[in-house]
């Protein structure tokens, strides 16, 4: 027969178990919705499925580095294409309840509303890391102006979609240099080498 401290413990565990994929499963809707917000900057009003997906796809390699001088450019593309489906699936739930979108299922097409205030809150609802890269680089020196000032600017600027790319950029470029830096040191020059160029280190 089990003891009752047993079976408190038992029932803590499972308890602590649901807690963590509540959280998981929070972290993982928030990071969807961020990619989709962001993804929603960089596109025009009308666009079809696959060029958000190709869009949300490319967000990781968005300045990448390795992308430039070494791994295929259509390496997006073939992430997409294929899976189509599996991203309909991943983000279908948040473009059908985005109450900035108008999402036609049937065509495979969608429309975001490209208004300046549109455009303010989905800059408002975007990663800090990316506001306030975005910030950095609008920002006139000596002007210190606070972030959702500037976030506010860009959202009527016809190139919004443009700068909300730099920060992205700015910040996966400074990523994928660290981490093939560190692959250079990790594995030797004439390993790691031939990732990037066929020859360089010779």
């Amino acid at each position: 027969m089990n003891c009752p401290g047993y079976i408190w413990a038992r029932t803590e565990v499972k308890i602590l178990a649901m807690d963590e994929n509540v959280i998981l499963r929070s972290a993982l809707d928030k990071n969807l919705k961020s990619a989709v917000t962001t993804a929603f900057l960089m596109l025009p009003e009308s666009f079809s499925e696959e060029d958000l997906f190709i869009e949300i796809a490319g967000l990781s390699y968005s300045g990448d580095f390795r992308m430039v001088v070494g791994e295929e450019k259509s390496k997006v593309l073939n992430i997409v294409k294929p899976n189509v489906a599996h991203f309909r699936e991943l983000y279908g739930s948040i473009l059908q309840e985005n109450p900035q979108v108008v999402y036609k299922t049937q065509q495979g097409r969608l429309e975001i509303d490209k208004s300046p205030e549109g455009q303010f809150t989905q800059l408002m609802t975007l990663p800090k890391t990316l506001q306030q890269q975005i910030n950095h680089i609008m920002d006139p020196p000596g002007k210190n102006r606070d972030v959702e000032e500037t976030l506010f600017q860009l959202a009527h600027d016809p190139d919004c979609g443009d700068v909300v790319r730099l920060g992205l950029s700015a910040i996966v470029r400074t990523s994928s240099i660290r981490q093939s830096t560190k692959g250079i040191f990790t594995a030797g020059p004439q390993r790691a080498c031939p990732r990037v160029s066929s020859g360089a280190c010779d």
